[in-house]
C-alpha cells in the first residue's frame, strides 16, 4: 500500500497554497476559488474529499469557539498584570484607559480578523492570510518565528505561571525553587499534550470546563469588589492622575504591552477555521460574544483591586490576585492560588490547541517537515504538530524565565499582527470578488495596523535595545532555510526514513490521502 500527498479538492471553497495551477516551486501563493455549494455552511469546502478519510473533523461549535477565545485569553495577565500598568504609568485612570483601549484594540483586530477567516477557511491564521495575500516567503517567515519562537514561548510562560502558583501553597515560608517550579512547569505541558492527542472532544471539554471555572473565579473577585463599594472604600478610585510624570509614548507602549499580553488570544479561534461548525457563521459570532466579555471582565476586577489595595500596594504585590484574597476572603483566600492555577491550565491547554494547527498548516503546504501535516488515523489528532511544539516548550521552561519570554513575545508577535491587517487591505484590492461573508469597515484594519506598528516602533525610539535587533534578525534569518529547503525544494537524503518511522511510530497519516493497493 502506497500513501501520499493529495492536491486540491472539489466541492465548496477550497484554500491550498500550492495546487496544480500554481507555482510548485514557491508553493507560494494562496488561492481562493469557487466550487459547488455543499450542504449547510458553504464554507466547509475543507471537508475531506471521498477518497480522503483521513482528516480534521468539525467539532468547534459556537460555544467551544466562545470557550477557546475567552479561556486563552484569560490566563494569568489579570491576576499579575495590573500592577504592571500602574508601575509603567503611576495613574489609576491611565491605567483604566489602556485597559479599555486593549480590550478595543483585541475587538478591531479579531473582526479583522473574521473577515480573513470567513474569507479563507483554512487553520493557520496568519499563515494562510500571508500566504494569501504575500506569497509564500512571509508565509514562511510567520511558521517560522511562531513555530519555533511565539507559539512555544506562549505555552512556556502559560505554564510557567501555573506551576509557580502550584507550588506556592507548598512552600509558603520561601520562594519556591526553580527547579521544582520548572518540574512542575513540565509536567503540566505533559499533561496538556496527553489531552489534546487523545482527542479533540476532550480537549474542547477540557477547555470548556476549565473556562467555566475561571468565570466562577472572576466572580468571586468582583462580588468582593461589589460588597467594598457598598461599604463606601472609593478612596483610590477617586485619584485618578492622569497628569502622572511617567506617562511618557515609550511608557505607554510598554504598558500597552503588558496589557495586551492579558488580551493574547483573541485570534486563536482563527488557527482552527477548518474544526469550525458553519464557521460563516460562528466564527463572528464567538469574537462579538468572547471579547467584549472578557473586557467587561477585566474592568471589573481592576475596579475590585482597587477598593482592597491602593496603587503602591498593587505595584509592590506580586501576585495581586492573592493579596485581594487574602485581604477579604480570610480563610478562603485558598481560592485566588487555586484559580490562577486553574486559568493558567485552561489557556495552556487552549494555547497547544491552535498550536498544533499551525505546524498543520505550514506543513501541508511544505513549509515545514511533512510529518507536521500528519493526524492520527483513529484520534483525527494533528499529534506530531502537538508533539513538537511541547517539546519547544518544554525546552524554553528548562531555560528561559518568564520577563525574558514576554519581551521577545510581545515585540515580534505585534509585527506579525500588523501583517495581517495589511493582508486584509491588500486583498481587498487584489481580491475584490473573492466570497466575504463577513465584513468589516476598511477603517478597522487600517487602526490596528497603525496600532501595532507603534507598539513595534515607540519602544526601540524610548529605550533601544539590542534584544530587539535579535527579534528583527531572527525573522530574516527564515530566509536561510526558505530558499533551499522550499524554493529549492532540497531534501536532506535521511528525511524521507525519518518521516517513515515516525509515521509508523506515532499512526500518522496525511490528511489528504490516496490508496493504492
Amino acid at each position: 500500500m502506497m500513501i501520499e500527498q493529495g492536491g486540491a479538492r472539489e466541492g465548496g471553497l477550497v484554500w491550498r497554497g500550492c495546487t496544480a495551477n500554481c507555482d510548485a516551486e514557491d508553493g507560494a501563493t494562496g488561492t481562493l476559488a469557487d466550487g459547488n455549494a455543499n450542504s449547510g455552511d458553504k464554507l466547509e469546502g475543507s471537508d475531506a474529499a471521498p477518497d480522503d478519510p483521513v482528516h480534521l473533523k468539525r467539532r468547534v461549535g459556537l460555544f467551544s469557539g466562545v470557550a477557546l477565545i475567552v479561556g486563552t485569553m484569560i490566563g494569568s495577565g489579570i491576576f499579575v498584570s495590573p500592577s504592571g500598568l500602574l508601575l509603567h504609568t503611576d495613574s489609576v485612570g491611565i491605567s483604566f484607559i489602556i485597559w479599555m483601549a486593549c480590550g478595543l484594540l483585541s475587538l478591531l483586530g479579531a473582526l479583522a480578523y473574521a473577515e480573513l477567516g470567513t474569507m479563507n477557511t483554512s487553520s493557520g491564521a496568519e499563515y494562510a492570510y500571508f500566504m494569501d495575500a504575500f506569497g509564500g516567503p512571509s508565509a514562511f517567515l510567520f511558521s517560522w518565528v511562531s513555530t519555533l519562537v511565539l507559539k512555544p514561548s506562549q505555552m512556556a510562560i502559560i505554564c510557567l505561571s501555573f506551576a509557580e502558583y502550584a507550588v506556592e501553597p507548598f512552600v509558603s515560608e520561601c520562594d519556591p525553587p526553580d527547579l521544582l517550579v520548572k518540574l512542575v512547569a513540565v509536567i503540566c505541558i505533559v499533561m496538556i499534550l496527553a489531552v489534546n492527542c487523545y482527542s479533540v472532544n476532550l480537549a474542547t471539554n477540557v477547555q470548556n470546563i476549565f473556562t467555566a471555572a475561571k468565570l466562577v473565579a472572576i466572580a468571586i473577585i468582583v462580588c468582593g469588589g461589589a460588597y467594598k463599594l457598598i461599604l463606601g472604600n472609593t478612596r483610590h478610585l477617586q485619584e485618578p492622575n492622569f497628569a502622572s510624570s511617567k506617562a511618557t509614548l515609550g511608557n505607554i507602549a510598554t504598558a500597552f504591552y503588558t496589557g495586551l499580553w492579558a488580551y493574547d488570544g483573541w485570534n486563536n479561534l482563527n488557527y482552527v477555521t477548518e474544526e469550525i461548525k458553519n464557521p460563516s457563521k460562528n466564527l463572528p459570532m464567538s469574537i462579538i460574544i468572547g471579547i467584549p466579555l472578557v473586557t467587561l471582565c477585566y474592568a471589573l476586577v481592576n475596579v475590585s483591586y482597587l477598593t482592597v489595595m491602593s496603587v503602591s500596594e498593587m505595584t509592590d504585590s506580586e501576585a495581586v490576585a492573592v493579596t485581594f484574597g487574602n485581604r477579604l476572603l480570610g480563610p478562603m483566600a485558598w481560592l485566588m492560588p487555586l484559580a490562577v492555577t486553574i486559568s493558567t491550565f485552561g489557556s495552556a491547554n487552549g494555547t497547544l490547541f491552535v498550536a498544533g494547527r499551525l505546524c498543520f498548516a505550514a506543513s501541508r503546504q511544505g513549509h515545514l517537515l511533512d510529518i507536521l501535516s500528519y493526524v492520527h488515523v483513529r484520534r483525527f489528532t494533528p499529534a506530531p504538530g502537538l508533539i513538537f511544539h511541547s517539546l519547544i516548550a518544554v525546552a524554553m521552561v528548562l531555560y528561559g524565565t518568564i520577563n525574558s519570554l514576554i519581551g521577545f513575545f510581545s515585540f515580534t508577535a505585534w509585527i506579525f499582527y500588523g501583517g495581517a491587517m495589511l493582508a486584509l487591505i491588500v486583498m481587498r484590492y487584489t481580491k475584490p470578488h473573492a466570497p466575504r461573508p463577513y465584513k468589516v469597515p476598511i477603517i478597522i484594519p487600517y487602526v490596528v495596523l497603525f496600532v501595532s506598528a507603534y507598539l513595534v516602533v515607540a519602544p526601540i525610539v524610548e529605550e533601544p535595545l539590542w534584544e530587539y535587533l535579535y527579534a528583527g534578525a531572527f525573522i530574516i534569518a527564515g530566509l536561510l532555510f526558505y530558499m533551499p529547503f522550499v524554493k529549492w525544494g532540497y531534501s536532506l537524503p535521511f528525511m524521507d526514513k525519518i518521516t517513515v518511522f515516525l509515521q509508523m511510530a506515532l499512526e500518522v497519516v496525511p490528511t489528504s490521502t490516496t490508496f493504492e493497493y
